[in-house]
């Protein structure tokens, strides 16, 4: 019985504190509709790497959350993840669902890391444009 209560406080204790799942990520990525002012939920995003013969290679694909966001690509290690990276975001099916005729089926943005600091690709959207620049 006893153990069974310092079992129950230590799990409450860690799922309160986040301990047990505190993870930081090197890269994050947004998406805001200036069409609809509003964040671009459900696009799925695919990030990848760029290797020496230059072929690119996938490394992980994510979803934008109800915020327009994803805030989990690349978690950090300490040597950082240097490179060249590609985000390509899947906007067509975004436009799809809301019966908006659009320019691009897909946007490719290639960036590179060069540290171990955080990297924010954000981009602003319309149907016929997009606009992208390194947040933070």
């Amino acid at each position: 019985m006893k153990k069974d209560f310092i079992f129950l406080l230590l799990f409450i204790f860690f799922s309160l504190t986040g301990i047990a799942q505190n993870r930081n990520y090197q890269l994050s990525s947004h998406i805001l509709d200036i069409h609809t002012g509003k964040p671009a939920s459900g696009v799925n995003i695919i990030l990848s790497k760029q290797d020496t013969s230059g072929q690119w290679s996938i490394v992980e694909e994510r979803m934008t959350d109800v915020n327009g966001r994803v805030k989990d690509f690349l978690e950090e290690t300490p040597d950082g993840h240097r490179g060249i990276y590609k985000l390509t975001y899947m906007v067509g099916p975004y436009f799809e669902l809301q019966g908006q005729d659009s320019f691009y089926p897909f946007i490719e943005v290639v960036f590179q890391i060069k540290d171990n600091a955080h990297y924010h690709v954000p981009i602003t959207l319309s149907p016929y444009g997009y606009s992208t620049y390194r947040g933070n």
